[in-house]
C-alpha cells in the first residue's frame, strides 16, 4: 500500500523559512515523479514544484526563486524548502507521486497518490 506522509508546517512569520519533509513507501521510488500541490479551504489544489525521476526540478512561478524541491532516493524522501514566505503561502502542502513523468505538471488528475497534508501558517 502506497502511502505519502508529510511532516513540518508549522506557523511561521512572514519572511521566514521552513523545510516540509514527505516519506514516501514507493517502489521503486527513483522511478516516480514527486511534488507538491498547496490548497486553501475551498479553493482547488493549487501546484506548486515537482521532481522528476531524473531529478530535474519544475516550478510554479509564484514560487520559483524561493521554493527548492529536492529529493533523497535512498531514504525515500521528498524535501520542499520554504524561503523568504509570505501570507500567500498559507496552505496545506500535500505531497503527491507519480510513476514515470505526469501527463500534466499542474493538474491534479495527473497524479495517483496523495499524502494527508501539512498545514502551515505564516504570519503576517
Amino acid at each position: 500500500q502506497v502511502q505519502l506522509v508529510e511532516s513540518g508546517g508549522r506557523l511561521v512569520q512572514a519572511g521566514g523559512s521552513l523545510r516540509l519533509s514527505c516519506a514516501a513507501s514507493l517502489r521503486p521510488f527513483v522511478s516516480y515523479s514527486l511534488g507538491w500541490f498547496r490548497q486553501t479551504p475551498g479553493k482547488e489544489p493549487e501546484w506548486v514544484a515537482l521532481s522528476t525521476p531524473a531529478d530535474r526540478q519544475r516550478y510554479a512561478e509564484s514560487v520559483e526563486g524561493r521554493f527548492t524541491i529536492s529529493r533523497d532516493n535512498a531514504k525515500n524522501m521528498v524535501y520542499l524548502q520554504m524561503n523568504a514566505l509570505n501570507f500567500e503561502d498559507t496552505a496545506v502542502y500535500i505531497c503527491v507521486a507519480q510513476l514515470g513523468f505526469p501527463l500534466a505538471l499542474d493538474r491534479p488528475s495527473a497524479y495517483d497518490y496523495w499524502g494527508q497534508g501539512t498545514q502551515v501558517t505564516v504570519s503576517s
